[in-house]
């Protein structure tokens, strides 16, 4: 069965078919961070749905080249670097290393090339000039090059292919410099920002004087610059469909006057204990504040890959403390299972393969691909128990694991080392039971427990486990 996907330019889930001619290579960009402070969870619902993409493409037998821009200067940034009295790089780099760090442990794979907008300057230029070569961009008195909407239109383009815009409605504005406007507001935007005192170093010169570039002409041109005009797959957070998605489709087919993206993606929102994030709420973490909390990377994964990428979602510390017990089910069944199966090998499981692959086909069903799991995870358990699985049989669960988890990322619990003091109370409690000391035995049991370690009792004999 073919990968189906929602295609936000179409607005209908349809079969996802790349440019390729083979049908295998796919280029796929995802907008990135802007490094002006830390990223916070809403963000990175984004690069986790955009991450499980990827690994369910190269599950299906894609080569995906994977791109995702650095953003590391547009307004906010400016202002952040005047305001700390450093230099850009100084600024966006502290910021860029962090979310680089963050993404890693979410597991995360790393996108194939990350370039950073200032990096792109001259590319971001020559488009620049296309536009303008065009007609379909101006220089205003001021020195600022802007797009035109108006000349955009009356050259047979459309402009709202992404959202649906009443043109009759919108508020007409002759042009706006900000990289973030008004969402009601229809105005020609900036693609080059003319150089202003409160600027400072951070300036470039170009055929329209110093300056600056937009924050939309930015993914173009890295964009087309590394995956060609016209590529695959578009993804980003739903808040960027409009103005940001629209207008890189307008600038790119303005310029090349070629389709710029096949199929668009968009993640919805996020909600923090049932509300937008705020600090003044006290709901606004970073992931370092949840790792701080003593979560970890693998459990906020696994909670942000519980919903649908298209449903709102409600991120509670409650359902971090579920994950955490979901991810222990599996865990503990893996386990059994590598203790079953030893060195037995075998091929992989194809009928819960069958049912994960199939659940994910279809829009990325993630909520049905879980349960796949879990209900294999219940029938292994129920096997184990009843001493009816055979080494084979473990082995080849074993290995239908180590696809599935191919695309959810989670990886596998990080064993902790048993402190050399607690070895030494585990082997003094077993020889207590040797010794028919059951009442010492019990004593070092809770001892080991209150410290936060249980006995479990197995076939090769007693082992610790973390609580």
């Amino acid at each position: 069965m073919a990968a189906r996907f929602f295609n936000t330019l179409s607005r209908s889930v349809q079969e996802f078919a790349p440019l390729d001619p083979a049908g295998k290579s796919v280029g796929m960009y995802c907008c990135g961070p802007t490094v002006h402070d830390f990223a916070h969870i809403g963000n990175f619902r984004t690069f986790v749905f955009a991450d499980l993409v990827r690994r369910f493409l190269e599950f299906r037998g894609f080569a995906v080249t994977h791109v995702m821009n650095i953003t590391d200067v547009e307004d906010k940034i400016i202002r952040r670097v005047r305001e700390a009295g450093t230099t850009l790089r100084e600024f966006t780099g502290k910021y860029e290393a962090a979310f680089l760090d963050d993404v890693r442990a979410l597991n995360c794979l790393p996108p194939h090339q990350t370039p950073r907008a200032t990096e792109y300057i001259a590319e971001m230029v020559d488009l620049i000039g296309q536009l303008i070569e065009r007609g379909i961009a101006y220089r205003a008195p001021e020195g600022s090059v802007y797009f035109s909407i108006e000349k955009y239109r009356g050259c047979g383009c459309k402009y709202g292919q992404l959202v649906k815009l009443n043109f009759d409605e919108m508020r007409v504005g002759e042009r706006v410099a900000s990289d973030e406007y008004e969402k009601e507001s229809l105005a020609d935007f900036a693609l080059w920002k003319a150089r202003v005192p409160d600027d400072g170093d951070v300036f470039w010169p170009s055929p329209w004087g110093e300056g600056r570039p937009g924050w939309h002409i930015e993914c173009s041109a890295m964009s087309m610059k590394l995956l060609g005009p016209s590529f695959d797959l578009h993804l980003g957070g739903e808040d960027l469909a409009f103005p940001h998605h629209e207008d890189e489709i307008a600038q790119s087919e303005g310029a090349t006057g070629q389709p710029f993206v096949k199929h668009w993606m968009h993640g919805a929102h996020l909600l923090v204990e049932g509300k937008k994030m705020s600090k003044s709420l006290g709901n606004f973490f970073t992931l370092r504040d949840l790792l701080a909390k003593g979560f970890t990377g693998r459990e906020i994964r696994y909670l942000l890959l519980t919903a649908h990428y298209r449903d709102s979602f409600n991120f509670t510390i409650d359902g971090l403390t579920g994950a955490r017990t979901a991810l222990a089910r599996i865990d503990e069944c893996l386990a059994k299972l590598r203790e079953l199966a030893g060195a037995t090998v075998a091929g992989s499981d194809a009928a819960v393969l069958h049912k994960f692959a199939g659940a994910l086909d279809d829009d990325l069903n993630i909520s049905a691909a879980w349960a796949a799991v879990f209900d294999w995870v219940r029938d292994l358990n129920r096997a184990l128990a009843a001493n009816e699985l055979q080494p084979a049989a473990a082995a080849a669960a074993l290995g239908a694991w180590q696809r599935m988890d191919a695309v959810v990322g989670i990886g596998g619990k990080s064993e902790a080392e048993v402190p050399v003091e607690l070895l030494a109370l585990l082997d003094e409690r077993n020889a207590a039971r040797k010794a028919k000391d059951f009442k010492r035995g019990d004593t070092i049991r809770d001892e080991l427990k209150s410290k936060g370690w249980a006995i479990e009792d197995t076939a090769k004999g007693a082992k610790l486990k973390k609580l």
